[in-house]
């Protein structure tokens, strides 16, 4: 929890005043790069809270915790959900706050509001399919840097306004961050415009966390 508390405001500090330090020192434009400096910022954020609670979860099914569980009275699910309401909350609230305090790209609030809602979806994700993906911490930790390397695939795509971005679009963060780049560049400027990335973002992001779920529930045999 402690870690999830300065975690936000340490990228949020990043964004507002080391970016434009550096790009000072450098001498390269904030502007020009700004979807690009915000996505990546916000981009580790639920990938980071996502992989704080698989490995939470990893713990109590080592400690065979989630094997008790099943002979009281409450379901793991039900035991599992406090979790994952709780990282999703966690998420959408350092979400805003690092694209809020970051102050770069002139953000509209409601669409921080709503993109951050749209990117707390790949914490409980990442969450699930990690546990999904290994027996134990060890190979838990094996199967988060693989999944970490899913990031790449929505910066590649900011540098393509053009159908050939959607070669990128089966990652998870493929749409918020070309929503975020739809406000900051303007609308007509990419692929699809701003709704259509964030609400086929949502229908898909839901999808996976279903997709993600059902594999869990099958693992651990909830």
């Amino acid at each position: 929890m402690g870690f999830m508390a300065i975690y936000p405001i340490l990228f949020g500090f990043l964004g507002r005043y080391f970016v434009p330090w550096l790009a000072d020192r450098n001498g390269f434009s904030v502007n020009l790069y700004a979807d690009l400096i915000i996505s990546i910022l916000t981009l580790i954020v639920p990938i980071s809270f996502g992989a704080l609670v698989a490995f939470s979860i990893l713990e109590d099914r080592d400690d065979n915790i989630l094997a008790s569980v099943q002979v009281t009275p409450l379901s793991i699910n039900q035991f599992l959900s406090f979790r994952f309401i709780m990282v999703f909350v966690l998420t959408y609230i350092s979400t805003v706050f690092v694209i809020w305090f970051s102050n770069i790209g002139e953000i509209p609030i409601k669409n921080i509001l709503s993109i951050a809602f749209l990117a707390s979806f790949e914490a409980p994700m990442y969450g699930l399919l990690i546990n999904s993906l290994s027996n134990n911490k060890i190979e838990g930790f094996a199967v988060m840097k693989g999944l970490g390397t899913l990031v790449i695939f929505p910066i590649i795509a900011l540098f393509f306004v053009d159908k050939k971005e959607l070669f990128f679009s089966l990652a998870p963060g493929f749409w918020y961050v070309k929503a975020i780049s739809s406000i900051i560049r303007g609308e007509g400027s990419l692929y699809f415009t701003y709704n259509q990335y964030y609400f086929i973002g949502l229908v898909y992001l839901l999808f996976l966390n279903i997709i993600s779920y059902k594999l869990f529930d099958k693992k651990v045999k909830v």
